[in-house]
C-alpha cells in the first residue's frame, strides 16, 4: 500500500515538474538566444475568434496561455484546462515561418491536437509554446471554433 501510494505521489510530482520547468529548460537549450532582461518586451499579436486584431507586450518565459491568461486578453474559452494537456481550448494557428522555428511537438500535444476544430499543419497549443525573444512582433490566429474535449469526455460518459 505504501508503495503504491509513494509511486502515485512521484508520478504526480514528475509530470508537474516537467510542465512548470518546460518553458524554462526550452529557453536554456538555445545558446544562441540572448538572454532577455526583465524590462525586455516581447511584442504579440493575437487574432481572435471574431478576427480583432490584440496586441500585447510580454517578457520571455511565458506560455502563450499564460500570457492570454495573465494579460486578460479578449479571447473567449482560452484555456479551459489552465495547461494541463486536457482540452483543446487554446489551439493557436502559427504563420508557417514561425511554425518552423517553435519547438518540436510532443506526443501528448498531438494527441489533444488530433481532436482539435480547425486543425492545420501548423496548429499547436498554446500551453506548450513558451515566449522566445525571436517571436517578438509574431503574429497568431485562433481558430473560429473550439472543442472542449473536456467536455466530449463527459457527454461520453453520460450516454
Amino acid at each position: 500500500m505504501f508503495f503504491a501510494i509513494y509511486t502515485s505521489i512521484l508520478k504526480l510530482y514528475i509530470f508537474f515538474t516537467y510542465y512548470t520547468y518546460r518553458c524554462i529548460n526550452e529557453l536554456q537549450k538555445h545558446s544562441l538566444i540572448s538572454p532577455t532582461s526583465k524590462g525586455d518586451k516581447i511584442l504579440l499579436h493575437f487574432i481572435n475568434q471574431s478576427g480583432v486584431k490584440i496586441t500585447t507586450s510580454v517578457t520571455e518565459g511565458a506560455s502563450l496561455l499564460e500570457v492570454v491568461i495573465n494579460k486578460n486578453l479578449d479571447i473567449s474559452g482560452f484555456g479551459a484546462c489552465e495547461g494541463t494537456l486536457a482540452c483543446s481550448t487554446c489551439h493557436l494557428i502559427f504563420d508557417e515561418n514561425v511554425y518552423k522555428n517553435l519547438e518540436p511537438i510532443a506526443d501528448e500535444e498531438l494527441d489533444m491536437l488530433d481532436l482539435a476544430y480547425g486543425l492545420t499543419k501548423t496548429s499547436r497549443l498554446g500551453c506548450q509554446v513558451c515566449v522566445q525573444k525571436w517571436m517578438d512582433g509574431m503574429t497568431v490566429r485562433v481558430p473560429r471554433d473550439v472543442k472542449d474535449l473536456r467536455n466530449v469526455k463527459e457527454s461520453a460518459e453520460n450516454q
